[in-house]
């Protein structure tokens, strides 16, 4: 009873919060994405377990190529506000017009609000094969960390800030989860109207050519191009393409170096993004008495010679 509580409790709490987290992504987003993973779909369960189906293009995209990415059955839940939603599955073609598409979709109450921590949602996570979604911004710490806690493949969408929670870049660091091929600006309200933000990512733990990818490396590393942070012992790289070839100790490069980031080439060893410091996090990056942007901490796994054949 006392965890029932607590998350209703939770619930209350974050209710107001979720009303402006509501944002739909693009189905040309999503299209432009999805491709690369297509191999990963056949015979799969697909959950979209943040997606009212109403306004949901993720659920849309799935059902309507149902039968080309050869899936098993496509599921999708969605929180309703604190009342009781439903469940809708798409398995095969129940209306035998030739075709399996969203006419096809059997709709089960569901006990509770479709909230995706709820009981009966995570029930229904158990049993799929890969999550795709694009959770609420201000809950992808939970997000995340139950996706890791139930082991499920997953390909989702966050903002540029959930890199420096603890939960996501843990599961980066362990190369347990990295960043897809594009990202997103552009966003359509419940009203529908635009939302632009900041720079989002696609994060997924299914694999990708992409980061096998090495970055070309054609800097050489010398003290006068490459000062140390007074507050860390690590060299300042200001641009992905400027980080030497021949360097040994740690290096500092924006967040975007993640997008490249091949765990062959180079290990992770932290972050520089928050004035707290713990295991992950080293403090705010400090040069010449300046803060500056933060920071990813890596070290290069193969030394290159100085010399190019």
């Amino acid at each position: 009873m006392l965890e029932r509580k607590t998350y209703l409790t939770k619930n209350l709490k974050n209710a107001k919060k979720n009303k402006n987290d509501e944002y739909y992504t693009k189905i040309n987003d999503i299209e432009k994405e999805l491709k690369y993973y297509k191999k990963y779909f056949e015979n799969k369960i697909i959950y979209c377990n943040c997606d009212n189906p109403k306004e949901s293009n993720f659920f849309k995209y799935f059902a309507l190529n149902f039968k080309h990415l050869k899936l098993k059955k496509l599921i999708t839940t969605h929180y309703n506000g604190g009342k009781n939603s439903y469940k809708l599955e798409i398995v095969e073609d129940i209306n035998n017009d030739g075709k399996i598409d969203l006419n096809d979709a059997i709709k089960t109450p569901l006990q509770g609000d479709g909230d995706f921590r709820s009981e009966e949602c995570i029930e229904i996570l158990k049993s799929v094969d890969i999550v795709v979604t694009n959770p609420p911004f201000s809950l992808f710490r939970e997000y995340i960390a139950q996706l890791d806690k139930y082991q499920k493949e997953f390909l989702i969408i966050g903002n540029i800030n959930t890199i420096s929670y603890n939960e996501s870049f843990k599961l980066i660091k362990e190369n347990k989860m990295w960043l897809g091929y594009n990202s997103v600006r552009h966003f359509i309200r419940p009203d529908g109207s635009s939302y632009e933000t900041a720079r989002t990512f696609w994060y997924t733990n299914l694999d990708i050519k992409k980061r096998h990818e090495n970055i070309v490396l054609n800097k050489l590393y010398s003290k006068k191009d490459y000062p140390k942070y007074d507050n860390y012992d690590a060299i300042n790289v200001n641009k992905v393409t400027e980080i030497p070839r021949n360097y040994k100790g740690f290096i500092g490069v924006p967040i975007t170096f993640l997008e490249k980031y091949n765990p062959n080439q180079f290990e992770i060893i932290g972050k520089m993004s928050t004035t707290k410091t713990d295991d992950y996090n080293f403090g705010y990056p400090f040069l010449n008495g300046k803060k500056i942007y933060a920071r990813i901490v890596i070290k290069t796994k193969k030394i290159e010679s100085n010399k190019r054949n």
